[in-house]
């Protein structure tokens, strides 16, 4: 789900697995204290609101580190730039480690986001030197597995190991100091070049060819990482409110189905068009979001399942469909700020109306909430598809 920086020598072949299994890695790192939510609700006190901040941190500190640091791996290599992501990255699996309360997991999400943010540009821009068609589609699917592998295995580990709060993130810490030593066992796959301090300034700009179809797009794609922050932030708690089920399994199933069938939905359109994967995201996501509404209400989980399944197919879609409809129209030296601006609109989404969904299940409970968010999303959605219909009428009869 990262677009790759400019590459330069190709590196040995078999390079391309440990990049793409280190970028799974940091992913499923991030998605590590989804299903652990409820248990630091339970155990530091902490409301809904906290946690949804505790996860929007994240969310900013990543968005931070890919408008500033998305491309120094162009200049310094990509090895040395891993390396630090990966360092970073253990010392936020450390800090979870010793976290004794909700100062400790916010400062760890910070630290995490900048790590998350710096290796998703240098892994992603790696993958494409060493095979640029398989790069591509390793960069738009190793995110959402890491995900849905981290959200299972953490509510694995939850219910059936020791210390429930802390072995996920010793034993991510250990994956990552291996993964730290490895790197340098790994061919170089980059260049340097001068202009790295120049690099760190962020450019974010929006081609005027590009404006009218990013607008087009932009209520599918606040609706599809708007959907994508709740996910993270808040269906563990709420699968567990709603259904009675307290077994973290369970919410971390229904988290790891959205990421699932998100990555296979990827994997399977994406040679389809960008209009064509729009229709069928939308539309597959609205058949999930009514099934998980309803769910929500019967109190079932299996529906909740199958509901999810299918939204995570029009998450995984519309994602392409956003992509593929404002990427192609971008020229060379355009790509990296619209790529940004895109980044900067979909990180908003998907921190900012988590933080407003912590308020709500707060004061109205997880149910409510439930509705509110989708209402919301099914709206935007509808705007977005008669927004991109009637454009192309426009242009149908302005032809003729």
């Amino acid at each position: 789900m990262f677009a790759a920086a400019k590459s330069t020598e190709n590196s040995p072949r078999p390079s391309i697995g440990f990049h793409a299994l280190t970028l799974a890695t940091f992913f499923g790192a991030s998605a590590a204290p989804t299903p652990l939510y409820r248990i630091y609700q339970e155990n530091f006190s902490v409301s809904p609101v906290l946690i949804t901040v505790i996860f929007a941190v994240y969310a900013f500190a990543l968005l931070a580190a890919l408008l500033t640091a998305g491309s120094i791996s162009d200049h310094l290599g990509r090895k040395p730039v891993i390396f630090f992501a990966l360092v970073l990255e253990i010392v936020a699996m450390a800090l979870f480690v010793v976290a004794s309360g909700p100062g400790w997991l916010i400062a760890a999400r910070i630290v995490q986001g900048l790590a998350t943010g710096i290796a998703g540009a240098s892994l992603g821009a790696a993958l494409v030197d060493v095979d640029r068609a398989k790069g591509q589609i390793v960069n738009s699917i190793a995110p959402l597995s890491g995900m849905a592998v981290g959200a299972v295995g953490t509510s694995a580990l939850i219910q059936y190991g020791p210390f429930p709060m802390h072995l996920v993130y010793a034993l991510l810490l250990v994956a990552f100091t291996l993964q730290a030593a490895a790197i340098w066992l790994i061919g170089e796959t980059g260049g340097t070049r001068p202009g790295a301090l120049g690099s760190l300034i962020p450019r974010v700009t929006v081609p005027p060819q590009v404006k009218r179809p990013l607008s087009l797009v932009t209520p599918i794609n606040i609706a599809n990482w708007t959907l994508a922050g709740f996910y993270l932030s808040l269906v563990p708690s709420l699968v567990a409110t709603t259904t009675g089920s307290r077994a973290p399994l369970t919410g971390g199933s229904v988290v790891t189905a959205l990421m699932g069938s998100g990555a296979i939905a990827v994997y399977l359109r994406r040679s389809k068009t960008a209009s064509a994967n729009l229709a069928f995201g939308v539309s597959a996501k609205t058949l999930g979001i009514l099934t998980v509404v309803a769910g929500v209400h019967l109190a079932n989980v299996p529906l909740l399942l199958i509901g999810t399944i299918f939204t995570g197919a029009g998450f995984g879609t519309n994602f392409l469909g956003s992509i593929g409809t404002i990427m192609p129209l971008a020229k060379p030296d355009e790509r990296a700020g619209l790529l940004s601006a895109f980044y900067v609109q979909s990180y908003l989404a998907f921190s900012l109306p988590a933080i407003l969904a912590g308020f709500l299940a707060k004061s109205a409970g997880y149910a409510l909430t439930t509705d509110i968010y989708a209402t919301a999303i099914l709206l935007l959605m509808g705007v977005g598809m008669m927004s991109i219909r009637a454009d192309r009428r426009r242009v149908a009869e302005s032809a003729a």
